[in-house]
């Protein structure tokens, strides 16, 4: 298992984050019915070591997965700012705001030497990361894909 993530995280990350989750097996199977081999582990790494032109063709389906995930991304925001509802139309924008500002709370609060869990603090900042990754990111994204077409 290990080798076949090692290729597929060279190749298509997407593709070897799936296989590495939960649902590892209907990846697996998904990637040998695309390559046509057996659906097990030992043979997409068989396939994948003696031809590396397969690992290209993966590198396509990679990005095309990437491009539809972005895709419907726009959509779901596009509908949500179509929306009548003033909520739906904001709940990106103060989530991002909530999330700040409970870790600038919790900043401040160290600050004045109160003791925080380090642990809320962490989540927090996560939190914040994945949510500007995506509000920031993902309109970035959307502009590059926008300009290649």
């Amino acid at each position: 298992m290990d080798s076949l993530l090692n290729i597929l995280k060279g190749a298509a990350p997407a593709l070897a984050t799936a296989v590495g989750g939960p649902l590892g097996g209907m990846a697996v199977k998904a990637i040998a019915d695309k390559l046509g081999v057996p659906a097990s582990v030992s043979e997409v790494t068989k396939a994948l070591e003696s031809n590396p032109e397969l690992a290209l063709k993966l590198k396509e389906i990679d990005t095309k997965a990437f491009e539809v995930e972005q895709q419907n991304v726009t959509d779901r925001w596009k509908a949500d700012m179509s929306s009548d509802s003033w909520l739906s139309k904001n709940i990106r924008p103060m989530t991002l705001v909530a999330i700040l500002g409970a870790y600038f709370v919790f900043a401040m609060m160290s600050a004045f030497n109160i003791s925080v869990n380090e642990s809320y603090v962490k989540l927090l900042g996560e939190w914040g990361q994945l949510i500007m990754l995506a509000y920031f990111g993902g309109r970035t994204a959307e502009k590059i894909m926008g300009g290649k077409k």
